[in-house]
């Protein structure tokens, strides 16, 4: 039996939506795995398991060391560009004493020439001879209407007609960062995170990797569960206990202290700067048709 005639017609000035698919046309959309996502016990800026950790208001927590690190490292930078932008407006003054000089200079040997009669002669011959024209680089005289020529002139191929293009540095901003939320970060604002971990006999005891509980509910804490912290104690907590219980008395429910409202920080659970995060894990990816190739072009991956 003969197979239909849409399966065997491949000789249309368009394509099909069978081959659209197989040349990966249109928006291809793929939920994020296990691979692409941070684990909650891991720190933002080594992605490792965390030692020590430590969290900001925003809930990026970050290892001890690495966040001291990456301050530091920022505040030695902060200072290099500091020390640039000082340099570089010296130097600005110093240029501007100089333009101010040199223009006194001319207004004087214009005024000496007008009422003596006189050509100006250069005392310094360096400075006659750095004047650009066109009698060649070791020229001493250099006469007005060549230097306008000179300023007027559009053969940009020239040495003595380009421009000159002065890197500027805008002075820098003076507070450190989140390496994460990009917010500003101080030292002070960190307080640390205190996990309560699974030490009960159903664990098994060949397992390196350590599991971390709520204290309240004592369910195993994982990415799928939104984490709340207590910036007043560092205690963690599942958002359900959070809700259900702290919100409503102001009690740490292991250390009993009391906080208000803004002590409770959502820790931030999932990706970095390269995998995915928050509760749509879905990345999507856009394909259209090259002209004439047949090859799908790809535009970057956007990931919610």
């Amino acid at each position: 039996m003969p197979q239909r005639h849409s399966k065997n017609n491949n000789d249309l000035a368009f394509f099909t939506y069978d081959e659209k698919r197989k040349l990966g046309y249109g928006t291809q959309k793929e939920r994020l795995g296990k691979d692409s996502i941070k684990p909650f016990d891991a720190c933002c800026l080594c992605l490792k398991p965390f030692i020590d950790p430590m969290s900001c208001q925003k809930g990026h927590v970050f290892c001890k060391e690495c966040i001291l690190e990456c301050l530091l490292a920022q505040k030695k930078d902060i200072q290099r560009k500091l020390a640039a932008h000082e340099l570089q407006k010296k130097q600005e003054k110093d240029e501007e004493k100089e333009k101010l000089m040199l223009q006194k200079a001319r207004e004087l040997d214009a005024f000496d020439q007008q009422n003596h009669g006189a050509v100006p002669q250069y005392s310094d011959r360096n400075h006659s001879q750095d004047k650009p024209g066109f009698h060649g680089a070791n020229s001493v005289k250099v006469t007005s209407y060549e230097e306008e020529a000179l300023r007027t002139m559009k053969a940009f191929w020239l040495p003595s007609a380009t421009p000159d293009a002065p890197v500027k540095v805008d002075a820098p901003s003076t507070s450190t960062v989140c390496p994460e939320g990009k917010e500003k970060l101080k030292l002070k604002s960190l307080f640390p995170v205190y996990f309560t971990e699974d030490t009960s006999e159903r664990k098994s005891s060949s397992s390196l990797d350590k599991t971390y509980i709520c204290p309240s509910c004592k369910v195993t804490l994982t990415n799928t569960l939104s984490l709340v912290a207590l910036s007043s104690c560092g205690h963690v907590f599942c958002k359900k206990c959070s809700d259900k219980f702290m919100a409503v008395d102001k009690v740490c429910l292991v250390c009993t202290k009391g906080f208000k409202e803004r002590n409770l920080v959502n820790l931030g659970k999932g990706g970095t700067g390269f995998a995915g995060h928050g509760d749509h894990l879905m990345a999507t990816e856009f394909k259209h048709l090259g002209s004439g190739s047949g090859l799908g072009l790809v535009r970057p991956a956007a990931k919610s």
